[in-house]
């Protein structure tokens, strides 16, 4: 479940004057090429900055994608290369009319932004606090309650690298744990399987009484909720590290 791309600029400014133009606005530019899956957002933003620029745009819309980028995890150091770059192609006096406005985006006094921050900004659901169980984990995790009504559902979140022992969760009836992946790249593993790799929207559903793990891709941060499943007599018991000679084996 990726974050999904929504725009109603259209409606609101032109719903009633030019109905057509805001549908192509906010359903198919926004609700379509915005979400389209071949490039990521992140690298649709540098295209977007560098076509309002090539255009000499450098209207409120600018200002817009200008702060999209920066919210999809472009840096500073990146904007003032991609600027410097397009600079070259596109003329001075554009490329001096963006940097006055990308430096006030950017702020120079703005304490630079850490990789979580970076990473939170990709995704949804919260990344929430050091993970209480850290102790089962390889590396850092996170955790943030979603649900604690009705059904329990929680975020996990993994810095690269980081995984859990190999567990089994037990029930008497019922139990076991669903799986959905809502951020970056990681593995799934049930004992004597091969691992299987975890992407935004991939669903994994783990019976109880089967022994496994799961954590981040070794280059990725790796976000999942973890949907616990109601049973009886329910328990998690932890059991021993994924070794890192057999995690190393995971491209």
């Amino acid at each position: 479940m990726k974050e999904r791309i929504t725009q109603t600029a259209g409606r609101n400014q032109l719903g009633e004057f030019a109905p057509m133009f805001a549908h192509l606005n906010d359903d198919v530019l926004f609700g379509e090429v915005w979400n389209e899956e071949a490039i990521d957002v992140k690298t649709k933003c540098i295209i977007t900055v560098v076509a309002l620029m090539a255009s000499g745009i450098t209207d409120s819309s600018l200002g817009y994608h200008l702060q999209n980028a920066k919210n999809h995890g472009v840096t500073k150091e990146e904007i003032a290369a991609i600027i410097t770059h397009a600079t070259m192609y596109v003329g001075w006096p554009k490329g001096w009319a963006v940097f006055r406005q990308a430096k006030e985006i950017w702020n120079e006094n703005e304490p630079a932004r850490t990789e979580k921050e970076i990473y939170q900004n990709s995704i949804f659901f919260p990344i929430g606090e050091a993970n209480p169980y850290g102790q089962f984990f390889v590396g850092q995790s996170y955790l943030a309650p979603v649900s604690t009504e009705q059904v329990p559902v929680f975020n996990v979140t993994f810095e690269p690298g980081c995984r859990n022992n190999w567990h089994i969760h037990h029930a008497v009836s019922g139990g076991g744990q669903m799986l959905i992946c809502v951020g970056g790249r990681g593995w799934y593993q049930e004992w004597g399987k091969e691992a299987v790799p975890m992407t935004p929207g991939t669903v994994i559903n783990i019976p109880p009484e089967v022994k496994h793990w799961h954590g981040a891709a070794a280059d990725s941060w790796f976000s999942h909720l973890a949907v616990e499943v109601s049973g009886e007599n329910t328990s998690n018991e932890w059991l021993e590290k994924v070794s890192d000679e057999d995690y190393s084996k995971l491209h």
